[in-house]
């Protein structure tokens, strides 16, 4: 079972898994879902009746039409890379919690200036652009909190309720615009505005949530604050202070800052930054975490999700609920698919094995859509006189490719969709995790933004089966990097990753497992002498 490796459980206290860390892990997990309402609800908003009635949006050439909408669908992308930056700012002067309480703020703002819009592009702009600093913000505040918090045997799962908590919101999104589409009338600006609602709810529930979460350990330590952080990991442990498992972690925790600060360059933004970039170790951390998201958001999945009322379309899904209704399947398969991952698959699999299941099958199952539109086009399902009778292996071929769509989800929720999160949260260093984080996030929505800008008009360029053989050749580039260059990191302590990453760089993707095993898995006599240190301090 992934969820409880019976070998690594047998010596860890069963009081580490309790309800308090549950429930800090549950609420800095579901920030995911901050992303995936916007992913979801975007594509569905500007298909509408009612918001292209109150923006019109069908006015121009094809061409037009393109840019108008991917402005909207994309702004909030833009704003995330800002937001990802100022995370590292706050996260590391006044804290993960108080991050995310700020956060909250900032996305919640952004969506009532949407909703308040009253027919101003400039508006829905301006608001999407400040909602997308709060929604950029919680990719690297939720992974970082995760990652500190949770024990290293469960690391994956936890670290993962974030990933899964994207396609919670993504199929909350789906059903909000659907039975909105369905229950209200296409004259009412309800029918768009109700959904949009969806961020502010969320926004506020974290909000009230947060002010019973605690601040992480390593946080705390990193500030001087080392009373304090003891405290914290015995509130997140369950366990007394001189309990061997408490002693041992909050020493594994000060020996690397020790180190870290050691061998600092500098505790300034460009200090930090100049370490990130010059030391090869750090250099190798930051590669694998810029090259997943580049290579998993031009893989497909993310203007699937997005565009996916446009690409249900082009498989013979005509009508406006039909569409929807489409979307909302895709949405329960990502959501179930993202938390089979991590409950059962991403540590017991390891990260490699479950990357390499997630792109194959991406992979083979967007290679079949795009074989499906070269010999159905798109037009094909669409006549003078309305849809297209469509018949025999043709029909039962456009039920495989929708089908497909399906699969392709749940490939990339097992593949890209755990790892770039996971990694980017467990593989630096306390000091590092917060700028690192902040830059692969970055990376992430800067791509996503491009992406999201350049989906429509790659599918008037390349037309659907173009666009759909560009993602294939993108998996397939994907597979080989990993086999290569990914290391295995499931069941590594967080401070023992310095020992994987000072391997050369050619042996840390395929042979890091077997040269640099975990070195942390045990309480010695030694230890047993500074705990009485830590726990007079």
């Amino acid at each position: 079972m992934g969820v409880f490796n019976r070998l690594r459980m047998t010596e860890t206290p069963k009081e580490v898994f309790n309800r308090r860390l549950f429930w800090s892990v549950g609420i800095f997990g579901v920030l995911g879902a901050g992303r995936g309402i916007d992913e979801g609800l975007v594509g569905g908003m500007i298909s509408l009746k009612s918001f292209k009635r109150e923006f019109p949006l069908d006015v121009g050439s094809a061409s037009e039409i393109a840019n108008r909408e991917s402005n909207i669908t994309s702004m909030v992308q833009l704003g995330s890379i800002g937001g990802a930056l100022l995370a590292f700012l706050l996260c590391d002067r006044i804290g993960r919690v108080r991050t995310l309480q700020a956060l909250t703020v900032i996305w919640a703002l952004g969506f009532v200036i949407v909703i308040t819009s009253f027919g101003s592009i400039g508006q829905i702009l301006a608001g999407r652009l400040i909602a997308g600093i709060g929604v950029g913000m919680t990719t690297v505040v939720g992974p970082t909190y995760l990652a500190e918090v949770a024990p290293k045997e469960i690391r994956g799962m936890l670290t993962n309720i974030f990933a899964g908590a994207v396609y919670f919101g993504v199929m909350i999104a789906y059903f909000a615009n659907w039975g909105c589409s369905v229950n209200i009338s296409d004259s009412s600006r309800s029918q768009w505005v109700i959904p949009q609602s969806v961020h502010i709810m969320f926004a506020g529930i974290i909000f009230l949530a947060s002010w019973s979460v605690p601040e992480t350990p390593r946080f705390l330590s990193m500030r001087g604050k080392h009373d304090q952080a003891l405290k914290n990991l015995c509130i997140l442990r369950q366990l007394p202070a001189d309990h061997p498992s408490i002693v041992s972690e909050i020493l594994e925790v000060r020996d690397q800052l020790e180190s870290e600060q050691e061998s600092t360059r500098g505790s300034s933004f460009w200090g930090k930054l100049k370490e990130l970039v010059t030391i090869p170790a750090n250099r190798y951390r930051l590669m694998l975490g810029v090259m997943s998201q580049l290579l998993g958001q031009w893989s497909g999945a993310s203007a699937i999700t997005i565009y996916a009322t446009s690409f249900f379309a082009a498989l013979g899904k005509t009508g406006q609920s039909e569409k929807l209704f489409a979307t909302c399947i895709l949405g329960i398969v990502k959501f179930v698919s993202a938390y089979i991952s991590a409950f059962f698959l991403i540590d017991f699999l390891g990260r490699r094995r479950s990357l390499y299941t997630g792109i194959i099958l991406q992979a083979l199952t967007i290679c079949y859509i795009a074989i499906y539109l070269a010999k159905v086009p798109a037009s094909a399902h669409v006549s003078e006189d309305g849809p297209s009778a469509i018949t025999g292996s043709a029909k039962r071929a456009g039920i495989g490719a929708v089908a497909a769509i399906y699969l392709s989800g749940f490939g990339w929720a097992i593949g890209w969709n755990s790892f770039q999160y996971l990694v980017n949260a467990e593989i630096y260093p306390s000091r590092l995790r917060a700028l690192g984080s902040s830059i692969v996030m970055c990376t992430h929505f800067a791509n996503q933004f491009g992406n999201t800008k350049a989906v429509p008009s790659m599918i008037i360029a390349m037309t659907n089966y173009g666009f759909f053989v560009f993602c294939t050749a993108v998996c397939v580039l994907g597979l080989l990097w990993v086999w290569f260059f990914v290391p295995e990191t499931a069941g590594r302590s967080l401070e023992s990753m310095e020992t994987l990453f000072d391997l050369p760089w050619h042996q840390i993707g395929r042979h890091g497992k077997h040269l640099a095993p975990d070195a942390i898995d045990h309480f010695d006599e030694d230890d047993k002498e500074k705990a009485t240190v830590v726990h007079q301090e």
